[in-house]
């Protein structure tokens, strides 16, 4: 039985899981947030669409980055530095935006966000890993993908209603006072997850061998893999979806906004379901299904493409593929990073710059053949759901010592879990 009354922390323990969950949010919702108004900023800055657009790109990258570098310097120097570093960049650098002269600082200023941004991703799912174990893991990174899709749903609006108040630069003047207020919370809320005993020592060259201590661990591997391919899938999504149901179907964008907002509330849904299913039945397996739930949605797009579908297809496509990769989202978390609790930090970052490095690859093959065309987004989406489940089949699904003993049977948490309530 939890005693966290015994505890002079017992209220901050409390508050920990909602403040990891919010900090798996606040460096993506930079990338949606400002999007309404990047035509005003396009014509302020008297820069081409094209160049303008490299805003995007640079936060993009720079959050896979962040990601990479966080990682391992959190393995060998503790969490609460390093996301204190990450949280204060952040800060300064949405300020540097709002204030930028030229569309190349802002390019620059945005890349460092997202550096920034991407700490607050790693520090989250490694800080997971020190205090949770077994079932509690599987159910934390179930509410990780639920903060994903809320975020998914709560940027762009909220970007909408900003931008009818305030322009560009308020908008990210927004992002930095948002950003103060995490640093607030972060300085009384999160205490050091990995103790100073069991962080891992040397420089580079030790960094070099966890990285490669993973890449050699096949069902690690393979939960990578999987997930690298599905939110390739995603991606396609992200930068086809509009183009298939406004230009294509011709719906308008309140009804692209509704269809949105229904596979943004199934990614929700689904995501949940697959942490709860992980636990209670079978972590490889609970994957494995969400595999196959995301290739019917991929097959139907597919499909679509070769011979025109109506309308209702496509929608139960897409919510089907969207669902489908929230439900593997969190089994495979679990499955990468549960062996390792005093490298969490760099096994997280593998796992996200997997994610957003294959997602940045997928995204712009969807338009390859024009804004009229469902046919690449189906083949696409269909290659990546299909590349991802042979990941899972030929690494994941092993002999023996399986992945669900795995999961299951970890270490436990480093710093115990009786004392961070889940529920």
């Amino acid at each position: 039985m939890p005693q966290t009354s015994r505890s002079p922390h017992a209220a901050a323990d409390r508050l920990l899981p909602g403040l990891l969950l919010l900090l798996t949010v606040f460096g993506p919702i930079s990338m949606d947030l400002y999007l309404p108004a990047l035509p005003a900023l396009t014509v302020e800055l008297g820069a081409q669409t094209s160049i303008a657009q490299l805003t995007v790109t640079a936060c993009l990258v720079g959050l896979a980055a962040g990601q990479l570098l966080a990682g391992p310097l959190s393995d060998r120097h503790g969490r609460r530095g390093i996301l204190l570093i990450g949280v204060v960049a952040y800060i300064a650098t949405s300020a540097l935006c709002a204030m930028s002269p030229s569309i190349e600082l802002l390019i620059l200023a945005r890349f460092v966000q997202g550096l920034a941004g991407g700490v607050g991703i790693v520090i989250a799912q490694a800080a997971g890993r020190d205090v949770y174990s077994g079932g509690e893991l599987i159910r934390f990174y179930g509410r990780l993908t639920v903060a994903g899709g809320f975020a998914a749903i709560v940027g762009p609006l909220l970007g909408g209603l900003l931008d009818a108040v305030a322009d560009w630069r308020g908008l990210f003047a927004v992002l930095s006072l948002i950003g103060a207020g995490i640093l607030i919370v972060t300085l009384l809320i999160f205490r050091e997850t990995l103790p100073a005993q069991l962080r891992t020592r040397g420089g580079f060259g030790q960094t070099l061998r966890d990285f490669r201590a993973l890449l050699v661990d096949r069902v690690f591997l393979g939960a990578v893999l999987s997930q690298g391919f599905l939110y390739a899938a995603i991606f396609a999504y992200l930068a086809g979806a509009t183009f298939v149901l406004q230009d294509v179907y011709g719906l308008s964008p309140l009804g692209y906004a509704l269809a949105f907002g229904l596979n943004s509330a199934g990614f929700m849904v689904f995501g949940y379901l697959g942490g709860r299913l992980a636990e209670r039945w079978s972590t490889p397996g609970t994957l494995t299904v969400g595999i196959l739930v995301a290739g019917l949605g991929a097959s139907g797009l597919l499909a679509s493409g070769v011979s025109r579908m109506p309308l209702p297809f496509i929608i139960v496509s897409l919510f089907a593929l969207v669902s489908g990769v929230a439900m593997s989202s969190a089994p495979a978390t679990t499955l990468a990073l549960a062996g390792y609790p005093r490298m969490a930090g760099t096994a997280s970052s593998l796992l996200g710059i997997v994610r957003f490095g294959f997602g940045g690859v997928a995204a712009p093959l969807v338009g390859i053949a024009g804004a009229t065309s469902t046919l690449p987004f189906g083949v696409v989406t269909a290659a990546a759901v299909l590349a991802g489940g042979a990941a899972c089949l030929v690494l994941v699904r092993l002999p023996g010592r399986g992945a669900g003993e795995r999961a299951g049977s970890a270490e436990p948490a480093l710093s115990g879990t009786s004392s961070i309530p889940t529920q």
